[in-house]
């Protein structure tokens, strides 16, 4: 792909293998509205396409990670509008969890609802000491996050959550296993850079395959999760060069021990 596309409500950028995503709504904290919808799920497609991808990152621009749902776009709706557009959603959001490139959410400020739920929906998060997770779901008097959640943060967790609606900061989020580290503002960016640079340095193949064994294992019985690990063990050996890289291994073993 040698244009990269524009969008109205997000921002790509692309620089040595590494892609970021950001939610570019600031002014409405940005809230997921429709577009956003449509061009997550667009975005996620230009991306699995591109082969010059080899990791994601998704940011936020202004404040806040991402306020939840845009209310004001639903006034007015029927309440088949409103199962249309939590379709839409749901769209979005499973794009971003089958992305075939590693997905990391970068999370400061407010990630509530809707936001919690992209964040969910990526590989893992890294986050700041400012960021905070809320799931206000039940109290507007609608049902949301039920799958995802309760997979992250274990069944009785996900129903204290949701059916408080409480927030919870970087630090319980980061006990929750909601996130994976937590860092000071300061310190954020270049931790990012860090470990995307990290995993845009392995070999694109097999972190796709872990990825894809880890998440279709993760849904079935122990046995066949095996079965698709060897699969993936099978793909990786017919298409990537193992042989080179057990040998750079070797060599760096010897040199070290020169």
């Amino acid at each position: 792909m040698s244009t990269l596309p524009v969008y109205e409500t997000l921002e790509l950028e692309l620089a040595g293998g590494i892609a970021t995503l950001w939610l570019n709504r600031p002014d409405s904290r940005n809230a997921l509205n429709l577009r956003m919808c449509h061009e997550l799920t667009a975005a996620c497609e230009a991306l699995d396409a591109n082969d010059a991808v080899r990791v994601v990152v998704l940011r936020a621009r202004g404040v806040a990670f991402c306020a939840g749902a845009d209310l004001k776009e639903r006034q007015g709706m029927s309440a088949a509008d409103m199962v249309a557009r939590r379709v839409d959603g749901f769209t979005a959001y499973a794009a971003l969890e089958a992305l075939s490139k590693p997905l990391v959410a970068a999370v400061h400020g407010a990630a509530f609802g809707s936001g919690c739920e992209i964040a969910g929906a990526c590989d893992f998060v890294l986050a700041t000491t400012q960021a905070a997770f809320k799931y206000p779901e039940v109290g507007w008097g609608t049902v949301g996050a039920t799958q995802r959640l309760p997979r992250i943060v274990g069944r009785r967790m996900a129903k204290e959550l949701l059916f408080t609606g409480r927030t919870i900061d970087a630090q319980e989020a980061l006990q929750l296993g909601l996130v994976n580290h937590v860092y000071e503002p300061e310190a954020f960016d270049a931790a990012v850079a860090g470990m995307v640079e990290r995993i845009a340095a392995a070999n694109p193949l097999t972190v796709q395959l872990t990825k894809q064994s880890i998440d279709d294992g993760l849904d079935t019985t122990r046995e066949g999760a095996m079965a698709i690990e060897l699969l993936a063990i099978q793909r990786n050996l017919r298409h990537s060069d193992w042989r080179q890289a057990i040998a750079g291994f070797g060599k760096e073993k010897r040199d070290a021990a020169s």
